[in-house]
């Protein structure tokens, strides 16, 4: 552990290796990411542009870079051990760096932490999402009502896409946030936090994450950290006594998956997490393939797994990114309505 003086050094030390470039584009909340190729040039990824090239940074400049976040994050970067991962020690973004031999120089993606939290009205506003149709409030005053569940079914399919996400949260629906890397699944699971923040207020909440992205506003709310030593799995088992509403997962990876859904199968609906793939069809089937990976489901049949999804993970939403502005679309909202001849059924 560093003590207080030696961590000051290091940041500054940081500032120092990082240059005028480099900084400035950390500092700039239009940047979503920064990142330096094999070929030393760096780049950003700016919010609703793209990326563009911000020149060179030399090789000894990066290698420096990274030597002094290993340093900070307590761990050693070598040959034998070339891989970097956790968070920037200077805004707590996340970190991937790799170096020789696999890469023929350093190389590094800094995913920068969401400084604002954008809300659905947001996303509706610049063209992210699909706008309420003048038939929500009537939709939310019939699904209240005795017999909402009819409402639901009748009019699910005609309601616009925020006003299916708004809806999903108020009535407690498990959520999957799906899309490729760079897409925006932290950022969008971040405004539906907000929405539950607003509808839910007094929900307690418990979210897990390896790296602490997520933006939870309510006040009843426990934050905690996967790490080697204390994996997901471990935690999601911890959450269970600790009196959660809702759970939360910033990314599914692996078998964790499991122990996910059998928590919020028991008892604890109106949970959100987010996991890599391209479309609403292929989050579940990644969901899947992490199920396999838990020891205790190993032995399970592919039906199995597929009906364990469809009862309990009720909406998937899937975000792409585009080549148009403002570069992000949500392209589905979609209810799951059960699995059948080996595949997931979706109404939407």
């Amino acid at each position: 552990m560093l003590d207080e003086v030696t961590q000051r050094r290091l940041l500054e030390k940081l500032e120092r290796e990082g240059g005028e470039v480099f900084i400035s584009a950390l500092r700039n909340p239009d940047v979503i990411e920064v990142m330096r190729n094999s070929d030393g040039r760096l780049w950003a990824d700016f919010s609703g542009v793209g990326m563009k090239c911000l020149g060179e940074m030399a090789a000894s400049r990066a290698e420096s870079i990274l030597s002094t976040c290993a340093s900070m994050l307590g761990t050693a970067l070598t040959r034998e051990s070339p891989i970097l991962e956790g968070e920037f020690p200077l805004d707590g973004s996340r970190l991937q760096g790799l170096i020789p031999p696999l890469s023929s120089t350093t190389v590094f993606a800094i995913r920068k932490k969401a400084i604002k939290v954008f809300t659905l009205a947001d996303y509706i506003d610049n063209g992210i999402l699909a706008e309420h149709p003048d038939t929500q409030e009537d939709f939310l005053s019939q699904v209240a009502s005795p017999d909402g569940r009819h409402a639901e079914s009748a009019m699910w399919s005609s309601l616009s896409l925020a006003a299916r996400l708004e809806w999903a949260i108020r009535e407690k629906m498990n959520i999957l946030v799906v899309g490729g890397t760079g897409s925006g699944k932290t950022t969008l699971a971040n405004a539906l936090l907000h929405s539950l923040s607003q509808q839910c207020p007094h929900d307690r909440i418990v979210a897990i994450e390896d790296t602490m992205e997520l933006q939870v506003r309510v006040e009843n709310a426990v934050l905690l950290r996967a790490s080697e030593q204390v994996p997901m799995s471990r935690l999601l088992r911890a959450t269970m006594r600790l009196r959660p509403d809702r759970i939360i997962v910033g990314e599914v990876r692996g078998g964790e998956a499991y122990t996910l859904l059998k928590s919020w199968n028991s008892g604890h609906p109106g949970g959100l997490a987010t996991i890599h793939a391209n479309s609403a069809e292929e989050g579940l089937d990644k969901l899947s393939q992490y199920i396999f990976e838990a020891p205790d489901a190993r032995n399970f049949s592919h039906d199995m797994v597929g009906r364990m999804i469809a009862s309990t993970v009720n909406v998937v939403v899937f975000i792409a990114r585009t080549s148009m502005a403002p570069g992000r679309q949500v392209k589905q909202v979609l209810r799951v309505r059960g699995f059948r001849e080996g595949r997931f059924v979706f109404e939407g």
